[in-house]
């Protein structure tokens, strides 16, 4: 299955992905392991940003 590194929006084979890490009950992929590390020092600079009207889409 094709995955994308959130940090450096590389595609990847989740299969052979050099790291991976769950946040929120998410999986995510990484290229490297320095992905991986940036990723988990600050998530909230490589997930979508919510907008304030997300609320209006239920």
């Amino acid at each position: 299955m094709q995955a994308l590194d959130p940090v450096c929006k590389m595609t990847i084979d989740s299969d052979t992905a050099a790291a991976k890490a769950d946040h929120n009950g998410t999986t995510y992929y990484f290229c490297m392991v320095g992905c991986k590390n940036a990723f988990l020092d600050n998530p909230k600079n490589y997930l979508p940003k919510k907008s304030l009207f997300s609320w209006l889409k239920k």
